[in-house]
Order: structure tokens, then C-alpha cells, then sequence
């Protein structure tokens, strides 16, 4: 580390804004507002519902390629990765897999429904606003950023950038906040190595604390983080946000053909990798820095969303500037997200993903449950969504008065400079702390069995958060087919099938016809004869 630093861990004090803080970060917010009157002056003579909620329906797949990447890595990803490295072990790395299967199914199975009817919202907005305040409230205790000075001038920025300005703004601005993300997380990773000696050095002290662990294939639902858990309940968290949330429908439907919304959800993949390995990466960095100074038991911060900010002032609170970017950087993501929103102060990014899973995952049972299973009748899909809305609201509201026992890495405080404090007091009860974590995580895994069984219910409030939303669409579409079958099933055959997917068709397109016929359930999709896939048979080719 630089000699001539003077980190947090050995003043007891974090560096706070500058003037040329504020400004970058004002810049930021002028830029957005001045691309939203840009369009509000270009497009004043031909401005209808068409061309301010759809962006006239032309435009190119880079820009809306980039304003999903925009969306979907709000704040939560930059806040919350970072502190998910800190904290638990690398095996999160593995969700980025999960994004493959996410960009494939919002691609090709909801999207091409949408785009045949045309939509301009999938449903009623649900999240809004709480994603400024969570950036907002760990800026303020960490940076001293005003709390409601950023949620309010945000706030408007964004709102008036959408509404004068419409689809065509939100789009071009969004593409301007992607280069803002990368440049923020580049320049926290670049200076952040510098300053511990090399990423090299970060690495192996991750890999000394036993935070680098890539290997656990646990089939158990209650295990937080597994590579199952990561590669299937990811995609079905990420598919409720990602396939059919009210941001990427609209942003999709802006492309001219199904081909290029298509071609659009593909090009922001790469970028997706990108902003979460950056994200990991950062982390590790972080901890090489605290390795030896544990800030939450320092009281340097009290919440993980407040991680990353605390380690941005330090390495890079002494160049005149950089502060006021990693904050444009950070809301960024948030003004891009100003349509779809955030949580929790505590450990933001597991906080969000669960409430995703508590209320998409049942909203994505009923998607599913309608376009894939002709027999689903209304009164199906309302009791399966009501259900499935208690149930996981059961499990999310029990996880939280019967917490599950995940056991976090290992943490020193023996670089940490003591002599800041007044008294002992403080170290005293860390250490007793420490001692009672230790002998309960003992205790849960020598005698898991007996803590489970004096709960009955233990076990299912300790399933992890990431299984949340696969679990309410099993019982959202299982509990919708039963009750339609009893209350009178739909007649495939009278279906449109602009509201149906033949999803076999497009997960197995080269079996042969006769195969892969059943599997459409009876539903009349247009019989046009051609290839799709290299493949003869008759399909409805508007949805390929």
C-alpha cells in the first residue's frame, strides 16, 4: 500500500466532497436533463404516443441495446457485488452464466409475444423511487453527499428527461450512462490495485481468507450461493426482470422489427458479463484493502451498500475529481433505472434480489402459465398469482424473523488503529461477538438437525433468496393448470396464437415435424410452410 496514504482504518475518518465533486456529479445530471430537450425541440412537430412511448418505433439496435444494459445494472449491482465479494465467497461469479439463459429466453420466448401485440407496458409498474434513496443513503454516510439532495435532484433530472424528451431521451441518455458506469468501475478497479500492490496481491489474500471458492455444487435449496442455485435460480430471478418487466419490453419494442429487438437483447450481453466481473473484481480489491481492518467492526460503515463507497474515498478521495465520478458512475445506474426500482439498507443487493423473487416471481408464473399452457383459464392464473404472491411473501416475511445461518468469510481487525478509540469497551464485545457467531455456526453444522427440528419451518424459511423466483413460478403455473382443469379448461384450439409461444419448437427447432407437433398443445399457429433453423415444417414465422 502507498506509504504516504492515510487510509479510514487508521484515521477513523472518511474524506468527504469537494467542489470539484459536486460539479462532475452536476455535469452528469445537466447532460442527462440537456439530451432529453434535445429531442423535446427536435421532435416538437411530429411528437404522438407513437413516437414519445415507443420512440416512433425505429430506432437502432446499439442504443437499445445499451439502455437495456442500462436498466438492468442499476445500482444494485454496483453497490451490492462488490459487498456480495466482501462479505460471502466468489462463487456469485456463476449468475453470469445465468445471463446467457436470461438474454435467450427474454429474447426468444417473451419477447417475440410482445412485439407481435405490440404492447407498450407488460404490467403496472411496481418499483419506483426506492432505488435513489438506497445509493443515496450509503453516499450520505460515507461521502457526507446530501441524502435528499441527491434523491431530489435525480429524481427531477430523470422525470424531466423522460417526460419532455419521451422513449427517444430515455434511450440516448441511457447510452450516455453506460460510458459513465464503465468509467467510474475502471477507474475504481485500476486505482484501487494501484494503491494494495497489484490485483495479483488482492487476490491471493482473498484466496488466504478462503473468499475464492468456485466449486460448490450443492443440490441443497437452503445452501445461499451454489452453482445451481446461481445458474437456474438466477435465470428464472433475472427472467422476471429481464423477459418481462414493463423497462425492457418498452425499450425492445422501440426497434423496427422482432429481428433487431432480438439482435439488441444479444449486443448487451457481452456488456452484462462485463459490468458484473468488474463489479467482482472491485470486491476483491476491496477486501485486499481491509484484509487486515474490518470497517463494520471498526464502525466505519454499518451497512454493506456502504462498502464500496467508503473504499472509493479512500483510494480515491485525495485526487480532486475522481470522487465526484464513481458518484456519477453509481447514479448513473440509478437515473437509468428510474422506471423499474430497489430496497433495502441492508445488504442492498441480496435484499433486492429477494424482493424481485417475492413479487416478479409470481408475476413471471403467470406469464409463463399464459403463453406456454393453452388449458390456463382466468380464474387459473388468479388464484395461481394470489397463492403464489402469499407463499413467497410467507417464506420472504419468516426468513426475516427466523434468519437462516449463512456464515460469512473471515474477518482481522488487527491492522485497525485502535488507539482512535476511547475505550475498550467496543473491542471487548467484538471479540464476545465473535466468539458467539463462531460457537452458533459450530453449533448449526455439528447440529443442523436439531436446530431444523425445533422449527419445523426452519428449513423452508432458510431456502436461499435466489431460489425465490423459480419457486413461485412452479407453484404459481402448477396450482394455475390444476384449478383451470377443475373450473373448465380453454380449448387450445380456440386460442390466438399471437398470445402463445411454441416454446418446444424453439428450444428443440431441428427435431423433426412429427416430434415436436404434440408439443403445441393443439394451438393453430399459422401454417406457413418454410424453414426456420434450417429446418422444413410449418411454423408461425413471425414469432422466429
Amino acid at each position: 500500500m502507498s506509504s504516504e496514504m492515510k487510509y479510514s482504518f487508521q484515521t477513523g475518518e472518511t474524506h468527504t466532497f469537494s467542489v470539484v465533486d459536486y460539479v462532475l456529479f452536476a455535469l452528469m445530471l445537466v447532460v442527462s436533463a440537456a439530451i432529453g430537450l434535445f429531442y423535446a425541440i427536435k421532435d416538437r412537430r411530429r411528437q404522438n404516443t407513437n413516437d414519445f412511448l415507443m420512440a416512433g418505433g425505429n430506432m437502432h439496435a446499439f442504443p437499445v441495446a445499451l439502455s437495456l444494459l442500462a436498466s438492468f445494472m442499476s445500482a444494485i449491482t454496483l453497490l451490492g457485488t462488490p459487498a456480495e465479494m466482501y462479505n460471502y465467497t466468489t462463487m456469485y461469479w456463476w449468475i453470469g452464466l445465468s445471463y446467457l439463459f436470461v438474454v435467450f429466453g427474454a429474447a426468444h420466448i417473451f419477447l417475440p409475444v410482445f412485439y407481435r401485440l405490440k404492447v407498450t407496458s407488460a404490467y403496472e409498474l411496481l418499483y419506483m423511487a426506492l432505488v435513489l434513496y438506497a445509493p443515496s443513503l450509503a453516499l450520505n454516510a460515507v461521502t457526507g453527499f446530501t441524502l435528499w439532495g441527491s434523491v431530489i435532484s435525480v429524481g427531477v433530472v430523470c422525470t424531466l428527461y423522460t417526460t419532455i424528451g419521451g422513449m427517444k431521451a430515455v434511450l440516448w441518455t441511457d447510452t450516455f450512462q453506460v460510458g459513465m458506469m464503465f468509467a467510474g468501475l475502471l477507474a475504481v478497479l485500476i486505482r484501487g490495485s494501484i494503491e494494495i500492490g497489484g490485483f495479483g496481491n488482492a487476490w491471493e489474500k482473498a484466496y488466504e481468507s478462503g473468499r475464492v471458492v468456485f466449486d460448490d455444487f450443492s443440490p441443497d435449496p437452503i445452501v445461499r450461493h451454489s452453482v445451481w442455485s446461481l445458474v437456474i435460480g438466477g435465470t428464472f430471478t433475472w427472467v422476471a426482470i429481464y423477459g418481462v418487466n414493463q423497462a425492457q419490453v418498452q425499450r425492445c419494442c422501440t426497434c423496427p422489427t422482432l429481428k433487431k429487438a432480438q439482435i439488441a437483447m444479444w449486443l448487451n450481453f457481452p456488456g452484462l458479463c462485463l459490468i458484473l466481473y468488474f463489479s467482482c473484481l472491485i470486491g476483491i480489491v476491496v477486501y485486499g484493502l481491509y484484509s487486515q481492518c474490518d470497517p463494520f467492526t471498526f464502525k466505519l460503515v454499518q451497512t454493506s451498500d456502504q462498502l464500496l463507497p467508503l473504499f472509493v474515498m479512500d483510494v480515491l478521495g485525495y485526487l480532486t475529481g475522481f470522487p465526484g465520478l464513481f458518484v456519477a458512475c453509481l447514479f448513473s445506474g440509478a437515473l437509468s433505472f428510474g422506471l423499474w426500482s430497489s430496497l433495502s439498507r441492508i445488504n442492498i443487493h441480496c435484499a433486492a434480489l429477494k424482493l424481485f423473487g417475492m413479487i416478479g416471481g409470481p408475476l413471471l408464473g403467470v406469464f409463463i402459465l399464459g403463453m406456454i399452457f393453452p388449458w390456463a383459464n382466468e380464474w387459473g392464473a388468479y388464484t395461481g398469482l394470489i397463492s403464489g404472491l402469499a407463499l413467497m411473501f410467507w417464506i420472504g416475511i419468516g426468513s426475516e424473523i427466523y434468519k437462516p445461518n449463512n456464515p460469512k468469510s473471515p474477518i482481522s481487525t488487527a491492522g485497525c488503529n485502535w488507539n482512535l478509540t476511547t475505550t475498550t469497551a467496543m473491542t471487548t464485545s467484538m471479540t464476545s461477538l465473535s466468539t458467539m457467531q463462531t460457537t452458533f455456526t459450530d453449533q448449526f453444522y455439528n447440529n443442523g438437525t436439531d436446530i431444523i427440528e425445533s422449527n419445523p419451518l426452519q428449513r423452508l424459511y432458510s431456502l436461499s433468496y435466489i431460489w425465490f423466483s423459480a419457486t413461485a413460478v412452479l407453484w404459481v403455473v402448477g396450482i394455475g393448470l390444476i384449478v383451470s382443469f377443475i373450473t373448465g379448461r380453454r380449448k387450445p384450439e380456440e386460442i390466438d396464437p399471437k398470445l402463445m409461444c411454441p416454446l418446444f419448437d424453439i428450444l428443440f427447432p431441428y427435431l423433426p415435424e412429427k416430434i415436436r407437433k404434440p408439443f403445441r398443445f393443439g394451438v393453430k399457429f399459422e401454417k406457413v410452410k418454410g424453414k426456420v433453423h434450417g429446418r422444413e415444417g410449418f411454423y408461425n414465422l413471425r414469432y422466429f
